[in-house]
């Protein structure tokens, strides 16, 4: 009769088998109780925040204007058609612009308060245009085309689609723009009408609120 030949299981193996047993039942337990041993976490080296400088402001904000701006610039190629070469760009910048009125330069006959207390005049600088401050998270690329060459040229530059260019062209617009309304007469109005409640609220009855004439003509 033939004899069946098993295979068996090599005895030197079974103490490694226990073993490598015992060490995962043992990383299981040290799992559930005390965490993943090799979890990974954020660890923030960072500084903390350093103090430059204070200040005390004393502009007052008087009146603002809110605006939104497209632009739409196209770079041309000569001799070669868009889509080979060229871009253009849609871009929609959302912002705002303070008129500000300086209180803390105030000359020395800038407040003429009468004798008796009843009366004052208060003589101010005219308000000025803030710079414009635009709202990245609303401010946004609505549409980019760039030609074939653009894009593979585009793979060599660092930051091919930069949109600081557009930013300072939105800016630019935005402060021809607040120039062109009434945004310092309501600046002018707002402020005679809180210091008109201030004064008369620590017993003032008569106030005249007056803005000189800026020497730009504004």
């Amino acid at each position: 009769m033939w004899k069946q030949n098993r295979r068996r299981f090599p005895t030197f193996l079974i103490p490694l088998t226990i073993v490598v047993g015992l060490v995962a039942v043992a990383a299981t337990m040290i799992g559930h109780l005390f965490g993943t041993p090799f979890e990974t976490k954020k660890v923030d080296h960072s500084p903390p925040p350093v103090l430059v400088d204070l200040r005390n402001l004393a502009d007052y904000h008087a009146a603002q204007a809110q605006f939104e701006v497209t632009i739409d610039q196209e770079q041309d190629v000569q001799w070669l058609p868009s889509a080979i070469a060229g871009e253009r760009v849609q871009f929609i910048a959302v912002g705002t612009v303070d008129a500000v009125v300086d209180f803390g330069h105030l000359g020395s006959g800038a407040v003429m308060l009468s004798a008796d207390g009843t009366s004052v005049v208060v003589t101010l600088q005219p308000p000025s245009l803030g710079d414009p401050v635009l709202d990245h998270d609303q401010s946004h690329v609505m549409n980019r085309d760039r030609g074939l060459l653009n894009r593979v040229g585009g793979m060599f530059s660092d930051n091919p689609t930069s949109e600081a260019d557009l930013y300072k062209a939105a800016s630019a617009k935005m402060a021809t723009a607040a120039a062109a309304t009434d945004l310092r007469q309501r600046a002018e109005d707002n402020t005679k009408s809180m210091l008109y409640t201030l004064l008369k609220n620590l017993g003032i009855q008569h106030v005249d609120v007056r803005f000189q004439v800026s020497s730009a003509g504004l």
